[in-house]
């Protein structure tokens, strides 16, 4: 199972879920959790954003799909029902919000953030706990807030993680420290099974808000490492 931090293809990613990703939102795919796909690069097609230090997720629902001829999607109101009535992802998604509110258990998304073309990495499970619509440029927009949680979806049964292990590091302090890094481990150079590392352990009082803090170590060297201060 992939792990929080860890940094994986596209194709790995889709492994790990047992289906073809061709869209950002997908809603259970037979489990007991979603999957959001997530970016906050410069021109990323949605506006997502990441508020009080990783702790929750704004993420912005999905256009309709563009057709020939027709209008560009950026331009109409993202749609919560398919022409033949049933829910979008962004209608499944905004039922399952609003399930929430009205007292029942949240649900669980699986969030996976797009650092470059073709690289991923995991940041975690969230609780989707509010939905809304906004209008922006003139049109509805669906908006979803979530909140980190230390659940972790086992084979069999659901566990728990340590949340200290689980904040997100922002975006553009991941692109740096991959910039930075090269894209290997600091330790043997590496490129394969790499994890963003807290240099000094959040639990120890380590931030994950400066590049300084953070590296690239692979799956080994991670695990030698845990919770010790280099």
């Amino acid at each position: 199972m992939v792990e929080v931090g860890e940094i994986i293809s596209y194709y790995d990613m889709c492994t790990e879920e047992g289906v073809t990703l061709q869209r950002g939102m997908n809603f259970r795919l037979g489990k007991s959790y979603s999957v959001i796909l997530m970016s906050v690069r410069p021109n990323a097609p949605y506006a997502d954003r990441v508020e009080e230090d990783g702790k929750i997720l704004i993420y912005e629902g999905h256009d309709v799909p563009n057709k020939k001829g027709g209008p560009d999607s950026k331009t109409v109101d993202q749609a919560q029902y398919t022409p033949g009535g049933t829910l979008t992802q962004n209608g499944q998604f905004y039922q399952a919000a609003e399930k929430y509110r009205l007292g029942e258990k949240p649900e669980k998304v699986k969030v996976y953030e797009k650092i470059r073309s073709g690289i991923w990495t995991f940041n975690g499970f969230f609780n989707l706990v509010d939905g809304w619509v906004e209008v922006v440029n003139r049109r509805k927009v669906f908006k979803f807030r979530l909140e980190l949680t230390d659940y972790e979806a086992g084979d069999n049964q659901d566990v728990t993680i340590q949340l200290d292990h689980t904040r997100l590091i922002p975006s553009h302090v991941k692109r740096e420290v991959w910039k930075r890094d090269n894209g290997r481990c600091v330790q043997c150079g590496s490129k394969d099974n790499l994890h963003f590392d807290h240099i000094i352990p959040f639990s120890k009082g380590g931030s994950s808000l400066v590049a300084e803090n953070i590296q690239l170590l692979c799956a080994r060297h991670n695990l030698e490492k845990r919770d010790k201060i280099q």
